[in-house]
């Protein structure tokens, strides 16, 4: 049996799998072309989770990134890490995601559990936690962000599966998804009118 630690790591790391396929495959225009109104991209997405893995488990514990993460300082763009410029390309993005999680596992490898640090940006009285609590932290972000994906992927260009290989889908073809999509829209007017 796998202990605590190494429990949160593999969840941790399942997430971060799922986030990283859903950029397999595409080129440059898709990964970061916004699908929501808010501007929900791909890229942004990754780009995002990366920082984040660098926050938490870096400033948190006194291990900060090594290297500028210049989207997040006080006076950037609002949204700045969650979207990739010109110069920062898919495979940028990428490897600056495998950096940040690198840096986060030293992290976890480094610390116990119950070993404590300080989130600045949270209220203070409320903000000294403990690795494990980040680690749950973070794999509810990391799982957000890659439901996110999920989502985003799919109205690209229709790609869907958990992993590689697993839908967690009815195999159908197209014509029984639509007709499937067209009873949702059915019902849901249907509903509207139902007190």
């Amino acid at each position: 049996m796998p202990d605590e630690k190494d429990t949160l790591k593999r969840y941790l790391q399942a997430q971060r799998d799922a986030l990283r396929w859903k950029l397999d495959g595409l080129g440059e225009r898709d990964a970061r072309w916004p699908v929501t109104p808010t501007g929900t991209n791909l890229l942004g997405l990754v780009k995002h989770v990366a920082s984040m893995e660098y926050e938490y488990f870096g400033i948190v514990f006194d291990r900060p990134a090594p290297e500028p993460l210049p989207w997040l300082d006080d006076d950037a763009e609002d949204n700045a890490d969650l979207w990739a410029t010109v110069d920062q390309s898919r495979a940028w993005v990428t490897a600056f995601y495998e950096r940040a999680i690198a840096h986060a596992d030293a992290t976890i490898d480094a610390l116990a559990l119950d070993d404590t640090g300080t989130v600045p940006w949270w209220p203070a009285g409320g903000n000294t936690v403990t690795l494990h609590w980040i680690l749950v932290h973070m794999i509810a972000e990391t799982a957000r962000h890659a439901g996110h994906a999920d989502i985003v992927r799919e109205t690209l260009d229709g790609a869907i599966g958990l992993r590689q290989g697993v839908s967690n889908l009815p195999d159908r073809d197209a014509q029984w998804w639509a007709g499937y999509v067209d009873k949702l829209k059915r019902t849901a007017e249907e509903a509207q009118y139902r007190t």
